[in-house]
């Protein structure tokens, strides 16, 4: 009966297509001979790999809709029998063909390495991380900074320049799935100029942050594609006391790690000056920023590298030379002689140089003509923090950028800040071995049951934490020798003992693990001790 239906079936629809051969089964056949004939076909493709997944399911799903037993009820005849059966076989070679498969895809290993430029944190490094933060932040407030914070998503509009700076050109940019153009932030300060637009703040304002920066770039040592950056800025301050705050604070870092005058230097220069001399030179103001962004090259590349860029400026070669005359000048004073004693620029570094003195971090402190910076938005005094044998990239950098808000559709503003990134300085920490250990964490207590975590032994750990001490528990039963190593691995500077003889006084053993030295402390002594 069931054949019956299957070959009324395919009378009355079109031929159904066997998905091994894609050859159609013609219905002129008895039911017998198309059983057969499904049926060595599909033994002799069982005996060969499945090529084609998607095309065996749809055949097994049409083969188990036609062949169904169950619309009629009643025993099973042995053609039935025998389909269930090729079946079977199918879907079990289907399953070992997508096994087989997933275990290759187990084999081929995935790359476990961060992107290229980026790095992770384990608790060492981390370690390392918070302590250097610790110290950014300790700075910051004691020169009474407030901290602030912003998305690491940006419009890309907030970066997108026409001066023509490295920056612009090292975005990680993207459209977005609401079709924005968006960039992760290579630099905080236009994220802080969005942010005082917004929220008008009464100046004058003293702010800082810790932001994790992007920028891909070539990779060398202490330039990754992934950085933080310690940013202090002060806002609505129109005077050098503006800058002088920052390189107080800068020094201050310095200071706090270790560092002296004779491993790092701060140089400092105008770019005012140089929009004197190009007003002088007949450069239109328009210019002045691209002009500056491509001075800025010349520390690395020689002129003719630039020329193109240069000849596109409309500059001449002999004003690019005139300019590097100034910037070849050694002294305040021989730059007076390029813009005249009168010059606001040679008048504002002069008072920086007071300020500082008076701070007493002149030995800190240096003029150079040649810092430019590269960003285009700078306006006045610029500086940059170097180390004394030039064995690294600038280790920090920034200036006045009075002119920013104006570039966002705001008013001036008078701003200044800098930029200081964690690889660099960590680079030279490393070189003259001022970083501290940090293979250990700083743990107070660690606590082990020798029988287990039973009541004891959390209640010894409850008393411990509720006075601010810092707990390590060790959750399984381990045997003393182990507990012993494990607090020395995790730094911690006791060891807790909670059973064995000690428990039956209602004691427990106390390690110090700096001396050796071991005592009975009764339970409910445990948090005066440590008070102690």
């Amino acid at each position: 009966m069931i054949f019956s239906r299957v070959s009324s079936f395919i009378r009355l629809n079109t031929p159904l297509c066997n998905p091994y051969h894609n050859i159609p089964t013609h219905t002129s056949h008895s039911s017998s001979t198309f059983t057969n004939r499904v049926s060595n076909r599909v033994s002799n493709r069982v005996s060969n790999r499945v090529s084609n997944r998607a095309s065996n399911r749809a055949y097994t799903n049409t083969y188990n809709r036609l062949f169904s037993t169950k619309s009629e009820g009643g025993r099973k005849s042995a053609e039935v029998v025998r389909q269930d059966n090729i079946n079977k076989d199918i879907n079990k070679d289907i399953n070992k063909d997508i096994n087989k498969d997933n275990r290759g895809r187990k084999q081929n290993k995935m790359d476990i390495q961060p992107p290229k430029g980026t790095r992770d944190f384990p608790p060492s490094q981390m370690r390392q991380r918070s302590w250097l933060f610790s110290n950014f932040h300790k700075v910051s407030k004691s020169l009474g900074f407030s901290e602030y914070d912003c998305p690491v998503l940006e419009s890309s509009e907030l970066y997108i320049r026409k001066a023509g700076e490295e920056v612009t050109e090292q975005l990680y940019n993207f459209v977005d799935k609401g079709g924005r153009h968006v960039s992760l932030r290579p630099e905080m300060t236009p994220s802080l100029a969005r942010v005082v637009m917004g929220t008008k703040p009464t100046m004058p304002i003293k702010w800082y942050a810790v932001p994790q920066c992007w920028r891909y770039e070539r990779t060398t040592r202490g330039r990754r594609r992934e950085h933080y950056q310690w940013n202090m800025d002060v806002w609505g301050v129109e005077g050098v006391e503006a800058e002088a705050e920052v390189l107080v604070g800068m020094v201050m870092f310095m200071e706090n790690v270790g560092l002296g005058p004779e491993d790092v230097g701060i140089k400092i220069n105008s770019r005012e000056v140089l929009r004197e001399v190009t007003e002088e030179l007949g450069i239109p103001k328009e210019k002045f920023a691209p002009v500056c962004v491509l001075v800025d090259k010349l520390e690395k590349v020689p002129i003719e590298a630039i020329q193109n860029d240069l000849d596109e400026l409309g500059i001449e070669k002999g004003t690019v030379e005139k300019l590097l005359e100034v910037l070849g000048s050694e002294s305040i004073d021989q730059l007076s002689t390029f813009v005249g004693p009168e010059s606001k620029a040679v008048s504002d570094l002069r008072q920086l140089f007071s300020l500082l003195s008076s701070y007493g971090v002149s030995d800190w402190v240096q003029f150079d003509g040649s810092v430019v910076r590269g960003l285009s938005y700078y306006t006045g005094v610029v500086f940059e923090a170097f180390d004394r044998e030039g064995k690294l990239r600038a280790i920090a950098g920034g200036g006045r950028y009075d002119g920013l808000m104006e570039t966002f559709g705001g008013e001036r503003t008078p701003a200044v800040g800098f930029g200081f990134g964690d690889a660099v300085i960590v680079e030279l920490l490393k070189d003259k071995g001022l970083l501290p250990d940090f293979t250990k964490g700083e743990v107070d207590y660690c606590v082990a049951g020798l029988e287990g975590v039973n009541a004891d032994v959390t209640g010894v750990v409850k008393e411990l934490r509720e006075i601010g001490k810092s707990v390590d528990l060790v959750l399984e039963k381990r045997k003393m020798k182990w507990v012993f190593k494990h607090a020395d691995r995790i730094g911690a500077r006791y060891v807790v003992l909670v059973g064995g003889k000690e428990a039956d006084n209602g004691c427990v053993s106390v390690k110090d693990m700096e001396t050796g030295e071991q005592t009975e402390v009764k339970i409910e002594d445990v948090k005066i001790k440590a008070v102690e």
